[in-house]
């Protein structure tokens, strides 16, 4: 399946990054596009949009499937 990525720029308080930056440093398996997406999918899912593309990206980003 071919999926178009699109890159988003975002600013987040200091104290968030850094506590970003220790996850990363400390789960290699992680990076910062799989967070960011892990956690925008799960905020949808959360709040109502629970379509099928949603929790499949939300799955996948959290069991490491799209690799």
């Amino acid at each position: 399946m071919n999926t178009i990525t699109v890159s988003i720029l975002a600013e987040i308080p200091e104290e968030l990054h850094e506590s970003l930056k220790h996850f990363l440093e400390t789960h290699s398996m992680w990076d910062q596009d799989r967070v960011f997406c892990a956690a925008l999918s799960l905020f949808l899912l959360q709040n109502g949009q629970s379509d099928r593309n949603t929790s499949r990206i939300y799955l996948d980003t959290m069991f490491d499937y799209a690799a």
